[in-house]
């Protein structure tokens, strides 16, 4: 590994908007091969590690993306706002769901929560934290859902790995997810997702609204990596 191809790596995870994979620096970097990026990525890594910086190079949703730390996040509240995400307590439950039961279908969900969804997975679907894999090839075709990169990337998660066990939220008391701290790149412009991408695109069998989605919890994010901004 060259300094060069360490030095370059770095400028493009500067840049990116989103989460670089290996694979996607490779199409990039012709020259060198998937080993000699890890490698790099992983010297980086430990750099910033080492240095204590402002910086953190971190694995979120199969790529690798800067993060600030947690501790400058009383600082940077003072530059930027960002803007708060409210979902209520029902769909936060869903996301948990959907999240641990993947591929899963709306009645399976309905099944566990006992009662109407399909407002919630509208919301849900709007949020780009989940999106519609295809159909079940059962009487009535339902939709099937899995969660989102943005999934990933909101939560800080490397991969769907990094979830954890059931056992280890009923230890918590409380939904794990109620408690998170949602995080988000720095630049989120222009950011897309393979998930439904407006109202109008949402299936009809979603209902508009449930009972159980009106009650809002407000969630805020911190800016890449740090506390909740109040």
């Amino acid at each position: 590994m060259t300094d060069d191809l360490k030095n370059i790596i770095e400028s493009l995870l500067f840049v990116s908007e989103t989460p670089l994979t290996v694979d996607r620096i490779r199409k990039i970097l012709s020259f060198a091969d998937s080993k000699e990026i890890r490698n790099a990525l992983n010297t980086l890594s430990d750099e910033y590690e080492r240095r204590k910086g402002g910086f953190l190079l971190r694995q979120v949703a199969g790529g690798y993306q800067f993060r600030t730390r947690p501790e400058h996040s009383q600082w940077i509240r003072h530059l930027v706002q960002p803007n708060p995400v409210r979902l209520s307590k029902a769909a936060l439950e869903t996301l948990a769901i959907i999240a641990y039961k993947q591929p899963v279908i709306r009645s399976d969900i309905e099944h566990i929560r006992g009662v109407d969804s399909g407002g919630i997975i509208r919301t849900l679907l709007e949020r780009k934290f989940i999106r519609i894999l295809g159909r079940k090839e059962i009487p009535g075709r339902p939709l099937i859902y899995a969660t989102t990169k943005q999934f990933l990337e909101v939560f800080d998660l490397k991969d769907l790995r990094d979830l954890p066990t059931p056992k280890e939220i009923e230890s918590l008391g409380k939904p794990l997810l109620e408690q998170a701290e949602l995080q988000e790149p720095l630049n989120t412009e222009g950011q897309t997702d393979h998930a439904v991408e407006s109202p109008e695109e949402l299936p009809e069998e979603l209902d508009d609204e449930s009972p159980d989605s009106q009650e809002t919890l407000r969630q805020d994010f911190p800016l890449a990596g740090g506390e909740f901004l109040p």
